[in-house]
């Protein structure tokens, strides 16, 4: 049996892939500068060597990182779009697809970036509290740089897993790739193409991404 494939067919609707690519990366950018410091903050709170915090914050961070790390992404994402309108709370597709990727990602990332600072000898911690620097100081200045060297390419990784993600944000109608992919199957009934493209233009997103993302961190976050 031959099969006859029409990639003009799905092509013909770029504007609307163009659209689902721009809130997939838009989702992503958001997602991930929100996310990075919400883990960032969780970390802090959950490293041992940083001194002690008061034992409810730290239970209810832990409780917060076992949740979302034990829990699916989409139900999650449906909690908050589906669920939260029994409290009260509506959320349109856009801002819950957001905060699913923030709570998600910041969540993973809390974790990896704990172990970075957990990495840091004490006498390196102890050197900075020797120059009379602040608690904050010591921590922006001498133990986040270097732990976030170490971690940063688990952490590039995650952010891709949370990128590649945000597909199943397309199930609440948020206008992102996959959901753009669907819709153009849905009109000419081109599944196979549609998906193909989609997945080819995932590709490439995540390796963009990667690329970017290892740059960004070698030139702003923690130097050469």
């Amino acid at each position: 049996m031959l099969i006859e494939l029409d990639f003009p067919a799905v092509l013909a609707d770029w504007p609307l892939l163009l659209r689902g690519v721009a809130w997939t990366l838009g989702l992503t950018v958001v997602g991930t500068v929100l996310g990075l410091l919400l883990g960032t903050a969780c970390a802090w709170v959950r490293a041992r060597n940083l001194g002690h915090r008061p034992a409810a914050l730290r239970l209810a961070v832990a409780s917060y990182v076992e949740l979302m790390r034990n829990t699916p992404f989409i139900v999650q994402l449906f909690f908050l779009f589906f669920g939260l309108p029994a409290l009260g709370v509506k959320l349109s597709p856009e801002v819950a697809s957001v905060l699913a990727m923030v709570i998600n990602l910041g969540a993973y990332s809390a974790e990896i970036i704990r172990a970075g600072l957990e990495a840091t000898p004490k006498g390196q911690i102890e050197a900075a509290q020797s120059l009379a620097l602040t608690p904050g100081q010591t921590f922006r200045r001498v133990v986040l740089p270097p732990a976030l060297r170490k971690v940063w390419p688990a952490m590039v990784s995650q952010i891709i897993i949370v990128m590649l993600g945000s597909a199943v944000c397309g199930q609440i109608s948020t206008p992102e790739l996959s959901y753009a992919a669907n819709l153009i199957q849905s009109r000419n009934f081109r599944a196979f193409e549609a998906f193909i493209v989609a997945t080819a233009l995932y590709l490439g997103l995540s390796i963009l991404a990667r690329r970017l993302l290892n740059w960004l961190g070698q030139r702003f976050l923690f130097g050469h």
